[in-house]
C-alpha cells in the first residue's frame, strides 16, 4: 500500500529542479500511494521574500496540479501554517527540499509537539541541469537582449 506524502513550494517558473523534486516524493509516497503538493500563496512569497512571484498563485497551483508526479496540488493556508496542513490531510512522509531549512525545523517540532509518527525525508539538490533555480530563469531573462 501507498503512502500520503507532502511537498512543498513557491514553483514560480518551473524548471527541472522542481520536476526532480516532485519525482522524488511520488516515488517514496509509491505507485499506489498520493501526493499532495502544497503550494505558496503570493502573500506568503512576500513577507519572505519582499517580492511577489511572477505567476500567481492560482496558477502556480494548476501547473503543478498538471505534472505527471503529482495527484493533488492545494494552495497553502493563509497566514501559513504547517500544523494546520498536517492536521487536515494527515501525511506518513514531509518531503523537503534541500533549500528548506527553516521549514525543516518548523516541521520537526510540530510533529514532536503532536506525538505523530510522521517520516521526514530531505532531498539533495538536483545539479543536472544548467538553469539550478527560479532565480537563475529570471536572472537570464533580465540580461537577454534582442
Amino acid at each position: 500500500m501507498g503512502r500520503r506524502v507532502i511537498a512543498s513550494g513557491v514553483f514560480d517558473i518551473v524548471h527541472m529542479g522542481h520536476i526532480y523534486f516532485l519525482k522524488k516524493a511520488k516515488e517514496i509516497a509509491g505507485c499506489d500511494g498520493e501526493l499532495i503538493v502544497v503550494v505558496a500563496r503570493d502573500s506568503t512569497v512576500k513577507a519572505k521574500t519582499g517580492r511577489l512571484p511572477i505567476i500567481p498563485e492560482e496558477e502556480r497551483r494548476a501547473i503543478v496540479e498538471e505534472l505527471k508526479s503529482v495527484d493533488r496540488a492545494v494552495l497553502g493556508y493563509e497566514p501559513p501554517s504547517i500544523r494546520r496542513i498536517i492536521e487536515e490531510y494527515k501525511p506518513d512522509v514531509i518531503v523537503l527540499g534541500y533549500d528548506q531549512d527553516e521549514i525543516e525545523k518548523e516541521v520537526r517540532k510540530i510533529v514532536e509537539d503532536l506525538g505523530i509518527g510522521i517520516e521526514i525525508v530531505k532531498l539533495g539538490r538536483f545539479t543536472s541541469s544548467s538553469i539550478l533555480s527560479s532565480t537563475d530563469i529570471r536572472e537570464r531573462l533580465s540580461s537577454y537582449r534582442r
